[in-house]
C-alpha cells in the first residue's frame, strides 16, 4: 500500500472503531455513476462537515489492494445490489490536498511537488507502464494504455490551494491544468472510472462559467440528491440523543437550521458529536472556526452588509443573489458575494424556494455575537450586553426600564436599524431580549385566539419564568397593544402556561422616536 496509491482502508477503520452514523449509501449513489457521463462529482460542505470522513470511506471501498468486507458488512450498503461487484476492484488515487500543500518546500511548488510524488508511486506500481516523469495525466495515460485499467481518484480539499494561496493565480491556472488534464481531456475516459473531489468551495468560476465544466456538483445551496450526506438529518440526531441520554430539543436548537428541499433538517455534524462526547451542549463551532475569521468578512464596507447581519440576528431572513460569487475568496465585489461565501462556510444557511438567507441555529447565532462584538458595531454590542437586564426588568413588569433600555438600543442604532415599520421594529426588539433566548423559544406571528401575536417567548423545559406575550404597535398607543392581546384572546394558544403568563406591549412613536412599554399579568 502506498501513500497516495491504494492507501488502505485504515482510515475507515480508525473512523468505525469511534461514534459512528451510517452514511454508506453514498457508496451506492457513486456506484451509479461509475464509467458514465456523470462520473466525475464534487461535494462542497463546510469544515468539520465530515468530507474526510466520506472520502476515508470511498477508500476503503474501492481499494483492491485491501479487503473491507468486514468494514462495510454491518452498514446499509452491504445490502444493495452493488455492494460486492465494485468493493475493493479499483486503483485508487487519493489526495490530500492539505498535505502537498504543508510539505511542499514552498507553496507555490505545490502542483509540481504532488505529480512528482504520485508518479514515483506510479512507477514503483506499473514499472513497465510509464517512463513520465512531471505529467501525472500523462502517466495515467500510459498506464491505462498499457494495462487496460482505470482509475478512480479521490481527492480530499480539492480548494485548498484556492484558500491557502488566495492571489497566487499563476498557481491556481497551472493546478486548474492539472485538473482539467486528468478530468476533461480526450484520455479522460479510457484512464479515470470515477473521481469524487470534496472541499468547502463549490469549482471556481470565470465569469458564469465553471473552470471543470463536466463535474456534478453538490453544494450546500444546491445540495440535490446528495442532502443527506451534508450532516446529520433529523432521524439521526433522534436516535443519538435516546442512545446518549441528550434532550433533543435542545439539540435542535443549538445545531439544526440547515435545511434542504429533499431533507428540511440537517444537523452540524462535528457539534452533534462533541455534545455527545462532552455529555453537555455548547459552541463547538470555535473547534473548527474562529469568529476572527467570521469578523473578516462581515466587516467588510460592502452596502447593506451591516443591515443584513443585524436583521438576520434579530431572526430575520435576508434575499440574496448566489449567482455573482466566483467560488473564490479574493474576488468578492458585493454583500451577495459576501453572504453566499457564509452559506459555503456553514455560518448561513440558504432557502432555495424564498432565496434567502439565515443564522440557522444558536450556536452560530452566538458565533455571528462574538464577531460583532469584538467588531466594535458599538451600538448593537451595547445592545446584546443589555439584554440581560431588558429580560429581568420585563419579567418584574418594571415597564419604565423595558422602555428606557429600548430607546437606548435604539437610539444607538439608529443608523443601522431604521424602524420603519412593525417588522423593523420586531427585529430591533429580538436583538435587544437575545439572551432572552437560552430561556424561551421565541416565534413571530404566532397562530393564537383571533388572530397572530406579532411575538411570544415559550419557556424551555425546566425554565421556571414565566411565558410572555408580546403586541408591537408602531405609531399607535400601548394601550392599544394590551387591548389587542385580549380581544383576540391571544393567550389561549397558551393554556399551559396560563398560571405564569405575562401580556407585554411595546409602542414606538416615530415623531418623538420614544417607545413605551405596559406590562400585566394574565388572569383568567
Amino acid at each position: 500500500m502506498g501513500r497516495y496509491l491504494n492507501l488502505g482502508n485504515a482510515g475507515f477503520a480508525s473512523i468505525r472503531k469511534g461514534l459512528y452514523v451510517d452514511k454508506s449509501m453514498l457508496i451506492d449513489f457513486v456506484n451509479s455513476t461509475l464509467g458514465t457521463k456523470e462520473k466525475l462529482t464534487c461535494v462542497s460542505r463546510p469544515r468539520r462537515f465530515g468530507k474526510s470522513f466520506a472520502t476515508q470511506m470511498l477508500c476503503a471501498y474501492y481499494d483492491k489492494a485491501c479487503d473491507s468486507s468486514e468494514l462495510f458488512r454491518d452498514l446499509k450498503i452491504a445490502d444493495t445490489e452493488s455492494f460486492e461487484k465494485y468493493r475493493n476492484r479499483y486503483n485508487v488515487i487519493y489526495l490530500d490536498i492539505t498535505w502537498f500543500i504543508s510539505t511542499a518546500e514552498h507553496v507555490e511548488d505545490t502542483v509540481k511537488y504532488m505529480q512528482r510524488e504520485v508518479i514515483k508511486e506510479l512507477q514503483n506500481a506499473f514499472p513497465d507502464s510509464t517512463v513520465e516523469q512531471k505529467s501525472l495525466p500523462v502517466a495515467l495515460s500510459d498506464i491505462s494504455d498499457r494495462t487496460g485499467d482505470k482509475f478512480i481518484v479521490i481527492i480530499d480539499e480539492w480548494d485548498a490551494l484556492f484558500r491557502e494561496a488566495k492571489e497566487n493565480v499563476v498557481l491556481q491556472k497551472e493546478y486548474l491544468q492539472l485538473l482539467r488534464g486528468m478530468f476533461k481531456s480526450s484520455v479522460t475516459d479510457k484512464m479515470i472510472e470515477a473521481a469524487y473531489m470534496t472541499g468547502i468551495l463549490p469549482i471556481k468560476k470565470y465569469g458564469t462559467q465553471s473552470a471543470l465544466t463536466d463535474f456534478q456538483e453538490y453544494t450546500m445551496i444546491q445540495p440535490a440528491k446528495l442532502a443527506e450526506y451534508v450532516g446529520f438529518t433529523e432521524e439521526e440526531v433522534k436516535r443519538l440523543c435516546e442512545d446518549y441520554q441528550l434532550d433533543f430539543d435542545e439539540a435542535k436548537r443549538w445545531y439544526d437550521g440547515y435545511s434542504f428541499s429533499r431533507i428540511p433538517s440537517v444537523y452540524s455534524p462535528n457539534s452533534i458529536i462533541q455534545a455527545i462526547k462532552n455529555g453537555e451542549f455548547g459552541d463547538y463551532w470555535t473547534e473548527t472556526e474562529t469568529y476572527e475569521s467570521l469578523k473578516y468578512y462581515i466587516d467588510m464596507n460592502l452596502d447593506g452588509l451591516k443591515e443584513a447581519i443585524i436583521s438576520m440576528l434579530g431572526g430575520l431572513q435576508c434575499k440574496i443573489n448566489t449567482r455573482t460569487f466566483q467560488n473564490d475568496m479574493s474576488n468578492i465585489k458585493n454583500k451577495d458575494d459576501v453572504l453566499t461565501l457564509l452559506i459555503h462556510l456553514g455560518y448561513l444557511a440558504y432557502d432555495s424556494k424564498s432565496k434567502e438567507v439565515f443564522i440557522p441555529n444558536q450556536e452560530i447565532s452566538d458565533e455571528f455575537k462574538n464577531a460583532v462584538e469584538y467588531s466594535g458595531w458599538e451600538g448593537i454590542s451595547a445592545a446584546l450586553q443589555a439584554s440581560e437586564e431588558l429580560l429581568e426588568a420585563t419579567i418584574r413588569m418594571d415597564a419604565e426600564t423595558v422602555a428606557a433600555e429600548l430607546d437606548k438600543a435604539h437610539m444607538s442604532n439608529a443608523s443601522i436599524l431604521s424602524y420603519n415599520n412593525e417588522l423593523a421594529l420586531s427585529c430591533a426588539i429580538t436583538i435587544a431580549y437575545y439572551t432572552a433566548k437560552k430561556d424561551y423559544t421565541i416565534i413571530r406571528e404566532y397562530p393564537a385566539g383571533k388572530g397572530y401575536a406579532d411575538m411570544v417567548f415559550i419557556p424551555r423545559k425546566h425554565v421556571s419564568k414565566p411565558a410572555l406575550i408580546v403586541e408591537l404597535k408602531w405609531n399607535h398607543s400601548v394601550q392599544g397593544a394590551i387591548k389587542q392581546i385580549k380581544e383576540k384572546q391571544y393567550a389561549g394558544a397558551l393554556e399551559d402556561y396560563m398560571d405564569n403568563l405575562l401580556l407585554v406591549g411595546i409602542a414606538y412613536d416615530r415623531e418623538s422616536k420614544k417607545h413605551e412599554c405596559m406590562i400585566e399579568k394574565y388572569v383568567k
